[in-house]
C-alpha cells in the first residue's frame, strides 16, 4: 500500500509528501502486445463484414427487376375513379 507521509532530506531541508493512492483490486494488466492483437483482430473483423456485406449486396446486380419503370395507362373506355 503505497498511501503514507513521504519525507525527503537534504542536508538541512526537509519535505514531507503525502500521498492518496487507491490501488485497484480487480485490475488486470494490459500490455503492449494485448492492445496490439485486440486492435488487429478489431479490423480484420471489420475487413470481413465489409466483404460480406458487398457480396451479399453485389448478387443483385446480374439480375435484372421484374418490376418495369414504365406505367400501365388506363383505356380511354374505362372510367378514372
Amino acid at each position: 500500500d503505497p498511501r503514507g507521509i513521504y519525507t525527503c532530506q537534504a542536508e538541512d531541508k526537509q519535505q514531507s509528501l503525502q500521498v492518496y493512492y487507491r490501488m485497484c483490486q480487480n485490475c488486470i494488466e494490459v500490455d503492449a502486445p494485448t492492445i496490439s492483437g485486440i486492435v488487429i483482430a478489431d479490423v480484420v473483423a471489420t475487413v470481413f463484414l465489409a466483404v460480406a456485406v458487398y457480396c451479399i449486396t453485389g448478387q443483385d446486380k446480374g439480375r435484372m427487376s421484374r418490376a418495369s419503370d414504365r406505367q400501365n395507362l388506363i383505356a380511354n373506355e374505362q372510367v378514372y375513379q
